[in-house]
């Protein structure tokens, strides 16, 4: 067994509480093009938890309540078309943190929070670039 996680799963496994599972597999569906690995509803047809895909990872959604409320999270998510991610997320609702901008170390990246007030940054791989080089400009630069 390499991983103690079972198959298709990383190690390390966002949990995201919100108030309104559905919606936010709308949004994470409209912006990310998530796909629902699962979704279990309680006797009133609430979604209680649920699971969807992005890319390679599993992000797992509760619904919050009094034991364990709703919460923000921060989450950091690799996309091949910054820019367009950018546009289907404020289109979705979304509030812009910052717009796409090429980072010094090699990234586009942009931020935008949803209405669970999640924050959301995303990131575009332009190129590698050191940690000597980045370790350098950062130093330059603050």
């Amino acid at each position: 067994m390499d991983s103690p996680a079972p198959q298709d799963y990383g190690t390390i496994s966002p949990f995201i509480m919100v108030d309104d599972i559905d919606r936010q597999i709308d949004f994470l569906q409209s912006v990310f093009n998530a796909e629902v690995k699962g979704n279990l509803k309680n006797a009133e047809g609430l979604s209680v938890h649920a699971e969807v895909t992005i890319g390679n990872s599993v992000i797992m959604l509760g619904r919050g309540s009094s034991s364990l409320p709703s919460q923000p999270s921060m989450n950091y998510v690799f996309v091949a078309d910054a820019n367009s991610v950018y546009k289907k997320a404020l289109a979705s609702g979304a509030v812009s943190i910052y717009e796409p901008d090429d980072k010094f170390y090699g990234i586009r990246e942009a931020g935008f929070k949803d209405f669970h007030n999640n924050t959301w940054f995303i990131a575009q791989y332009l190129k590698e670039v050191s940690v000597e080089e980045i370790e350098k400009t950062f130093a330059e630069k603050h």
